[in-house]
């Protein structure tokens, strides 16, 4: 029996707070279909604000929430987006811009700060003229913070450039900004200036924000009256939907400011891995709550095996290929659990036990 239980897994395995339960109980709801649930309305409206947008809407989840800004955009079928070869879209969400929407995907070499160069991304643009056998380019997605490139946060200036590209050449552009608002405390910087070029954006509740359901796409008053027929397509009309908005609103109120503790917390826990013999990280690039490493060739412990050492001791982290594990911080994980996590990898690796480990 474990006596305690860290999990690092991701920042979506957060469970709601005493105020988000007692928001849900005593939300305001009517039916959202139909436009009147007044809690979906007042999170909607708070998101708009937030993000400089004109509109905004509620969806259940990420995945559908750039589903729908990615059709909305390429509304023909044979159209393209550029998008980066190691994105959250691009990898993770089911290939549903193909298989949903018909749209393909062009991508283009993610660095390793999570940015595309901007000539490469010019290089991608197909040649109106040769239409008759390319598919269109219409959109170019962005992804702030880049999760698989260790949670990097990109610049507004370096978005900006990318706005001025797809402007130049008639393109749209959106931001997968399921954790945008790590970037915004991580930069020093608004969400709305960090979104201030793109055309819309998709930004996560139920990630380091700590909502236990749903994201909300964001953009001008015509896109997300579009999108909001999409989403009854796609089955993410949903009803008294505002017992989970209350939850959202919360989050927003209590949970952004706790987001710089978690990217200190990050920060702790990979300078500490970064000393334990048999365990390869660049601490250095670590900016918000995120961390990748590596376990090296000739470790007392494969990934495989550390994974389940440490979750003998509680210890839930994910493996992400043979060699590499990820853990995320999240609002629920104090400096005692990055302590504990650090001597269970520790005593994993080296056979040490730390005295301190709480």
């Amino acid at each position: 029996m474990v006596a305690r239980t860290v999990d690092l897994r991701s920042d979506t395995v957060t469970k709601p707070t005493a105020a988000m339960r007692a928001a849900m109980a005593n939300a305001e709801v009517d039916d959202d279909v139909l436009g009147y649930d007044p809690s979906a309305l007042r999170l909607e409206t708070e998101m708009a604000k937030v993000t400089g947008k004109e509109a905004a809407l509620f969806v259940p989840s990420g995945t559908m929430g750039n589903l729908i800004s990615v059709l909305v955009h390429c509304n023909i079928r044979g159209s393209e987006v550029i998008l980066g070869n190691n994105s959250h879209i691009h990898i993770y969400e089911n290939g549903g811009i193909s298989t949903i929407g018909g749209v393909h995907p062009r991508t283009v070499k993610n660095n390793d700060d999570g940015t595309m160069d901007v000539d490469l991304i010019e290089a991608a643009i197909r040649d109106p003229r040769g239409e008759i056998v390319y598919p269109t380019t219409r959109l170019i997605c962005l992804e702030n913070t880049q999760a698989n490139c260790g949670g990097r946060c990109l610049s507004a200036e370096y978005t900006d450039k990318v706005g001025e590209l797809a402007k130049k050449h008639g393109l749209k552009l959106h931001i997968d900004g399921a954790r945008i608002f790590n970037a915004s405390i991580a930069l020093g910087v608004p969400v709305h200036r960090l979104l201030q070029a793109a055309d819309s954006a998709s930004v996560c509740l139920s990630k380091g924000l700590g909502a236990p359901v749903g994201s909300v796409i964001v953009g001008s008053k015509s896109f997300i009256s579009r999108a909001r027929i999409l989403r009854k397509t796609l089955g993410g009309g949903m009803r008294q939907v505002g017992i989970l908005c209350a939850a959202a609103l919360v989050a927003l109120r209590e949970n952004v400011p706790k987001l710089e503790d978690d990217h200190k917390k990050a920060k702790m826990l990979a300078e500490g891995l970064n000393q334990i013999k048999g365990l390869r990280l660049n601490a250095a690039a670590v900016e918000t709550n995120i961390i990748f490493f590596n376990v090296v060739e000739g470790a007392k412990l494969t990934a495989e095996k550390l994974c389940k050492n440490l979750e003998q001791h509680g210890i839930l982290v994910m493996q992400e290929s043979p060699t590499s594990i990820r853990v995320v911080i999240h609002h629920q994980i104090s400096e005692s659990d990055v302590q504990y996590t650090l001597s269970c990898f520790k005593q994993a690796l080296t056979g040490v036990k730390e005295e301190n480990g709480n």
